[in-house]
């Protein structure tokens, strides 16, 4: 009996001896780019193993063949555990969208490590990927009372309570990753934007002013400052830093379109349709572009022109476009076309029912055209319930034009409801 048992013991370690040059030139053959030859080695050798199987899932996935991959990989794993083929089973399944597999993996390591905290925050990092942020939550508090000093843990807890629509947690969390690291621009474009959106100016300028000290190019810091600066209506301070963005980022719709947006304000036509030209370049879809540079051509008596790119922004748009028809109006009406006007400022209130200067345009030509009063005083009466005391010089006009018609109406016996 010891005789047979001994026997089986030397046939294994034979097996083994035999099976480590084989691997050794197996290696070999990969490292020189001979991996058919390698696969075809690694099938032949009986019985299979851990290792051939792990071998051949490695030169799947050198080659991006994730499939594969995870087959030979499963197949590795059910000779035995082992941590870092686990782990590329994970991955290879992220690469190809499985990510719930590759969670329960990560899940099931945790659980056997759970000082792991690499571990646990590529957990984490893969929750907030797929949405579950009170799972990422957890798991980022966790880190973080394991590890309070490290800012990337509480960037992510921000993350995470961003994900779960917890504004308040989220902007102590990154306010905290600042604490941590003064350097931290994520953190420091995160709270930028926010106080953005908050209308927060001194808060938005600290940020920002924090962040382009760490690093003046900063391509989002820069933006929210154009943005801020727009919002102000600081068009001199404003082109300083689109120029910048200009640099750094050649023919970018963003600053294009700010820039051009900047020049029209600033009455330099010129260089305003230059950079809305740029746009439509970028997308050919941009309506509101193409409306601008409508206008420009208006404002230069280039109707020919204007018509042209304010039938661009109709046929294109899909948003309202009513500022490309409000331009289709205008141009008509200085053409002296009333019809054509009236029509494209109808078509203006009704692609935008809040555009007020359309309605009143409509009411105040068709009043001038059309020798039916009630038309002209229907609008008039819409403009009064829906934009009484928007404009103050709009609504005098308006009320005193319902008073006079009706007054009209009356001397002459007719009935005008």
């Amino acid at each position: 009996m010891k005789k047979k048992i001994l026997i089986v013991v030397l046939f294994v370690i034979v097996k083994v001896g035999a099976q480590t040059p084989t691997f050794s030139a197996i290696d070999s053959l990969v490292e020189n780019g001979r991996y058919l030859i390698a696969l075809d080695k690694l099938k032949a050798i009986q019985p299979p193993s851990f290792l051939a199987n792990y071998k051949t899932a490695l030169i799947y996935e050198s080659i991006d063949n994730y499939k594969q991959t995870i087959a030979y990989l499963e197949k590795a794993l059910r000779f035995k555990e082992n941590k870092k083929a686990s782990l590329k089973l994970a991955k290879a399944y992220l690469r190809i969208s499985k990510s719930n597999k590759a969670i329960t993996i990560y899940e099931d390591l945790v659980e056997k490590d759970t000082s792991n905290l690499i571990l646990k925050y590529q957990l984490g990092k893969l929750y907030l990927k797929n949405r579950k942020p009170k799972k990422a939550i957890a798991v980022f508090k966790n880190l973080i009372a394991k590890d309070s000093l490290n800012p990337h843990f509480s960037y992510q807890l921000g993350l995470a309570y961003a994900l779960n629509r917890d504004n308040n947690r989220k902007m102590n969390s990154f306010l905290d990753v600042v604490k941590k690291d003064s350097t931290h621009l994520k953190a420091m474009t995160k709270l930028a934007s926010s106080y953005f959106y908050l209308k927060d100016k001194d808060s938005t300028y600290l940020y920002i002013n924090k962040g382009l000290q760490v690093n003046p190019n900063h391509i989002s810091l820069n933006r929210i400052k154009a943005n801020q600066l727009y919002r102000e209506k600081d068009f001199k301070a404003i082109v300083p830093v689109l120029l910048q963005l200009d640099s750094l980022e050649k023919m970018e719709h963003f600053t294009n379109n700010m820039l051009g947006k900047v020049y029209y304000q600033k009455e330099d036509y010129k260089n305003a349709a230059k950079r809305f030209k740029n746009v439509v370049k970028i997308d050919t879809q941009d309506f509101k572009a193409y409306t601008y540079l409508g206008n420009i051509a208006l404002k230069e008596k280039n109707y020919k022109i204007a018509r042209l790119y304010y039938f661009r922004a109709t046929t294109v748009g899909k948003e309202k476009r009513d500022d490309a028809f409000y331009g289709l109006a205008t141009m008509a009406y200085e053409q002296k076309k009333p019809q054509t006007a009236i029509r494209y400022f109808k078509k203006a209130f009704e692609e935008n029912s809040r555009n007020y200067k359309a309605l009143f345009q409509l009411a105040r030509l068709s009043d001038d055209y059309y020798e039916d009063k009630k038309i002209a005083y229907k609008h008039y009466k819409t403009f009064k319930k829906m934009f009484l005391n928007r404009d103050k010089e709009m609504s005098d006009f308006v009320e005193s034009r319902i008073t006079a018609i009706k007054k009209a109406f009356f001397i002459k016996g007719e009935s005008l409801e």
